[in-house]
């Protein structure tokens, strides 16, 4: 009997010439197989992106659209002539002595009347003043005050319902594409309503938690 290797050569290395034939032919059936095969199997679905992968400035974005914040008219005179703009940025900053802090855009025509004159009002509104919100959230200068009531309190625009603060600014603090706006209370006037916020890109407003036993 003639025994024989797994390559069907005797036993020991083959002659170099058949090995190398026979490797070729491996490589070859290899390949064919790997070919077949690459294109039998379904490609794998593109990658989900995941949340993480979205710019950063749409990540911070939806971050904050998800803390709750008090609305607010900001509103300014010169000449006579009324300026208001919606800002949900503003904050206490101080109890002693009262001072707020208010965010405005660096190119807005408020910011550059509070500039211009050192005084601003803060109309806080409540929950039932959610279409005013929307009015001087709009373009619009002075004719946003048409169709609204208005009166002039120390030289500022009030609108009627709103708790109130007459502000004198005391500084201008750069901030990216806002200015920031250190103001110290001369007057305020609190108004008893269910406040009106804006969360997730919606005005609400604050309902408590109940008490626990």
């Amino acid at each position: 009997m003639k025994i024989t290797g797994h390559d069907g050569f005797p036993p020991g290395p083959p002659p170099a010439e058949t090995f190398s034939q026979t490797i070729k032919q491996r490589s070859s059936n290899v390949q064919e197989v790997v070919e077949v095969s690459s294109a039998t199997q379904p490609r794998p679905a593109a990658p989900v992106p995941s949340p993480t992968d979205a710019p950063l400035d749409q990540r911070f974005r939806d971050v904050m659209a998800g803390v709750a914040t008090p609305v607010t008219v900001i509103s300014a005179m010169a000449d006579e002539v009324p300026h208001a703009t919606t800002v949900s940025a503003f904050a206490s900053l101080s109890m002693a002595p009262p001072m707020v802090v208010v965010c405005l855009d660096r190119g807005s025509d408020l910011l550059a009347m509070v500039q211009t004159t050192g005084g601003f009002g803060v109309n806080v509104l409540g929950a039932e003043h959610a279409e005013l919100a929307l009015t001087f959230a709009r373009k619009g200068g002075a004719a946003k005050f048409d169709q609204v009531e208005w009166s002039s309190d120390r030289g500022l625009p009030r609108l009627p319902g709103a708790a109130w603060l007459t502000c004198r600014a005391t500084r201008f603090v750069d901030g990216g594409d806002h200015v920031i706006v250190l103001g110290a209370v001369e007057t305020a006037e609190a108004h008893d309503a269910r406040p009106l916020t804006y969360h997730r890109r919606v005005f609400g407003t604050h309902t408590a938690l109940p008490e626990r036993v």
